[in-house]
C-alpha cells in the first residue's frame, strides 16, 4: 500500500471504526473496548508502516487556501508514531477500567474519534486544515469530560471556553501568517518576524502552547483531574495534547518563523516556560488527592519543553523534544497507577488511603520507575532531557537553569510526598480488601515504565532515530546521545534531588506523615497566604473572566431596567398626567373651546409681528 493511502488511513481508519461503538454495541462498554483496542492496533500497525517515508497528498477541498494537504515526514511521522503507541497501550487499560461503567461505550467511541482527528492534526500540511482537525478536538473534550459526572459538565464548559479563546488568537495568527507567507501550506511557510509577522507568531505560539497545557490557559487540568473520567487524563492532558501542542510550537519556532537566540520571541518562550515550571509544581506540592497532583505536575513538565525549544539553541530544542517523549511515557504512567488506585481503593484522596505499597505491589514499583524519571534521577530518561535542556538554559543564562533546577527539586518533593502518603503511610480507611489491579491493567504501565528506563540508559536509540533528525542541519554534526553532560549539570541535578530527599526526611519525621512532608513549605509565612489564595482561585484567568463578565452583565442588567423604567413608568405616567389634563378641559362647553381658540388666534398674531420685527 502506498504511503499516500497509509496517511488517509491513519486518519479514517480510527473515525470510521468509532461508529461501531455508537451504532453496532451502543451500550456495551466491553464490546466496545474490543473494537477500541483492534482500531488502535491496526492503526498503529498502519502508523508503522508509514514511518520515516516522505510523502504528500494534495486533494481538492474548498478552493482558494483551502486544500486538503497531508505530508508524511520525519517530524510528523515520529509524532504519529508516539499517539499510535499510547493509544494502543491506554486502549487496553481502558477496556477493564471501563467495563463495569455506563457510559464506557460512549467513551470508547470518543476516543477513536480523538485519535483519529489528532493524526490528521500531525499530517495535516495546510494551517487549514490543520485547524479543522484542531477545532474538531474541542467537541470530543467536552464530551469526555462530560462523562464524569452529573455536574462534570461546568469543568467541560470551562475547558472548551479556555481553549476556545486560545483557539480563536490561533485563528487570527494563521490568517496574519497566510497573508504575509502567501500560502497556506506549512512546509512552504516562510513568515517575518517584523511588525505583523511578530502579532502572528505570539497568536500561533498561544494556540500551541495552551494545546500543551501550558500557564496562563491550565486552570481546566486540575478541575479535570477532579471530575472527567480517569482514562481521560492519561490520554488527553498527559500524551496527546502535549505531543500536539509541543509539535505546533516547535514548528512555529523552528520551521514558519525561523526563531534565533536573540529574538524577543526567543525570550518571551524560556519566560513562560521557567514560570510554568515553577508555579505549577509548586500548586502540585501542597495537593491532597493524587489525580489533582498529576496533573499540575502535566503542567509544569510542559514548562520544560517550552523553555527547552524557546533556548533556540540545538541542545535545548533537542532537550525539550526528548523531555515531550519523554513526559508523555512517565506522565502516563504515573495516571494509570492513580487510575489501578482510584479502581481498587475507591478513591485518589491522600487522606483516605495509605500502606498501599504492600497491597498492590506491582503499581507501587512501577510508580517509583515513573516517578525517578519525573524528578530526573539519574538513568532514567526524565534525566537525560532534563540536562539538556538544562544545557540550552544555561547557555542562554544562569536564571533559566536556576528556575529549572529548583523546579526539579520542587517536583522530587512532591513525588516523595505523593509515594510516601499512598504506599509507605499507614493504611488509612478500610485498605484491608484492597489488592493489586488486574494484569490487562498493569501490562500498558509495565510497557511505560520499561521505556522510561530504556529511553534512559539507551537514550541513544529515541535521540538518533526520533528526536534529531527532526533537527537535521541545525545540529551542526553535533550528537546528543550518551553520557557527556557537564558535571556541572549533572552536579545542580543531584544536589536538587539530595535536598529534596533532606526535606522530605525531615518533614516527615517532624509532622510523622508522608502526607505532611512539606507542611513547613505550604504554611511558610508569606507562602501560606499565597497559597490560600491560590486554593480560593484568586488567580485562575479564567474566574477572572468570568467576574468581569458577571460585572458587565449586571452593569447592562441595570441599564436595561433603567431604560425600562423610564418606558414603563415614567413615560406612562407623564402620557397619562397630559391626557387627563386634556381630557379635563375638553368638556364639551363651548366657551371653553371659544376661549382656547381666540388664544391660539392671539399666539399666533403675536407670533407673526414677532418675526417681522
Amino acid at each position: 500500500m502506498s504511503t499516500e493511502n497509509l496517511m488517509l488511513l491513519a486518519i479514517f481508519l480510527p473515525i470510521v471504526l468509532a461508529v461501531v461503538p455508537l451504532a453496532l454495541v451502543k451500550k456495551n462498554a466491553l464490546a466496545a473496548g474490543a473494537v477500541a483496542i483492534a482500531a488502535s492496533f491496526a492503526n498503529l500497525v498502519v502508523v508503522c508502516l508509514a514511518y520515516g517515508k516522505d510523502a504528500a497528498l494534495t486533494l481538492p477541498w474548498a478552493g482558494w487556501f483551502f486544500e486538503f494537504t497531508l505530508r508524511n515526514y520525519q517530524f510528523s511521522s515520529f509524532i504519529l508514531a508516539a499517539a499510535a503507541l499510547f493509544g494502543a497501550l491506554l486502549s487496553v487499560y481502558n477496556t477493564v477500567f471501563l467495563k463495569d461503567k455506563a457510559y464506557g461505550w460512549l467513551f470508547h467511541a470518543y476516543f477513536l474519534l480523538t485519535l483519529g482527528f489528532v493524526n490528521g492534526a500531525i499530517l495535516a500540511d495546510n494551517l487549514l486544515l490543520l485547524l479543522f482537525f484542531w477545532e474538531g478536538l474541542l467537541g470530543l473534550m467536552f464530551g469526555m469530560i462530560y462523562l464524569g459526572h452529573r455536574d462534570a459538565y461546568r469543568t467541560a464548559t470551562k475547558a472548551v471556553i479556555i481553549a476556545g479563546v486560545t483557539d480563536l488568537c490561533m485563528m487570527f495568527g494563521i490568517g496574519l501568517a497566510v497573508h504575509l507567507a502567501e500560502t497556506a501550506t506549512m512546509s512552504q511557510m516562510k513568515v517575518p518576524m517584523e511588525g505583523l509577522g511578530g502579532l502572528a507568531f505570539v497568536l500561533l505560539v498561544i494556540g500551541a502552547i495552551s494545546k500543551a497545557g501550558s500557564m496562563p490557559f491550565h486552570t481546566w487540568i486540575p478541575d479535570a483531574a477532579t471530575d472527567a473520567p480517569m482514562p481521560f487524563l492519561p490520554f488527553v492532558p498527559a500524551a496527546l495534547e502535549k505531543l500536539l501542542g509541543i509539535y505546533l510550537l516547535a514548528r512555529v519556532t523552528l520551521d514558519f518563523f525561523k526563531l534565533d537566540g536573540g529574538h524577543w520571541g526567543s525570550m518571551l518562550l524560556m519566560v513562560v516556560g521557567a514560570l510554568t515550571i515553577n508555579l505549577a509544581v509548586a500548586m502540585a506540592l501542597i495537593q491532597k488527592d493524587y489525580k489533582r497532583l498529576l496533573s499540575y505536575h502535566a503542567i509544569s513538565q510542559v514548562g520544560y519543553m517550552i523553555l527547552g525549544i524557546g533556548t533556540c539553541t540545538p541542545v535545548g530544542v533537542v532537550g525539550g523534544l526528548f523531555h515531550m517523549l519523554n513526559h508523555t511515557i512517565y506522565k502516563c504512567c504515573l495516571f494509570l497507577t492513580s487510575g489501578s488506585v482510584e479502581r481498587q481503593a475507591g478513591t485518589t484522596d491522600l487522606r483516605k488511603i495509605g500502606g498501599l505499597g504492600r497491597k498492590m505491589p506491582v503499581t507501587f514499583v512501577l510508580f517509583i520507575i515513573a516517578a525517578a524519571a519525573i524528578a530526573g534521577f539519574p538513568g532514567t530518561n526524565g534525566f537525560f532531557s532534563k540536562e539538556l535542556v538544562y544545557d540550552g538554559a544555561l547557555e542562554r543564562h544562569w536564571i533559566f537553569y536556576a528556575a529549572a533546577v529548583l523546579g526539579s527539586f520542587l517536583t522530587a518533593a512532591s513525588f516523595l510526598k505523593l509515594g510516601h502518603a499512598a504506599y509507605l503511610d499507614k493504611g488509612r480507611g478500610d485498605a484491608s480488601k484492597v489488592k493489586e489491579a488486574p494484569a490487562a491493567m498493569l501490562v500498558p504501565g509495565i510497557v511505560l515504565a520499561a521505556l522510561c528506563l530504556a529511553f534512559g540508559a539507551g537514550n541513544a536509540f529515541p535521540l538518533h532515530n526520533f528526536i534529531q533528525p527532526v533537527l537535521g542541519d541545525a545540529l551542526h554534526g553535533h550528537d546528543y546521545s550518551g553520557f557527556h553532560f557537564k558535571l556541572v549539570l549533572v552536579g545542580g541535578s543531584v544536589a536538587a534531588l539530595l535536598l529534596a530527599f533532606a526535606n522530605h526526611y525531615f518533614g516527615a519525621k517532624s509532622k510523622g506523615s508522608g502526607l505532611a512532608a512539606v507542611d513547613h513549605i505550604h504554611y511558610a509565612p508569606g507562602l501560606h497566604q499565597i497559597y490560600d489564595a491560590a486554593e480560593k482561585r484568586f488567580f485562575d484567568p479564567y474566574d477572572w473572566a468570568r467576574n468581569v463578565g458577571k460585572a458587565v452583565a449586571y452593569v447592562g442588567f441595570g441599564i436595561d431596567r433603567a431604560i425600562d423604567f423610564f418606558f414603563n413608568k415614567v413615560v406612562v405616567f407623564v402620557a397619562g398626567g397630559i391626557s387627563g389634563t386634556i381630557r379635563a378641559l375638553h368638556n364639551g362647553s363651548h366657551a371653553t373651546y371659544l376661549a382656547w381658540t381666540l388664544a391660539g388666534l392671539v399666539i399666533v398674531i403675536v407670533a407673526c409681528m414677532a418675526g417681522r420685527l
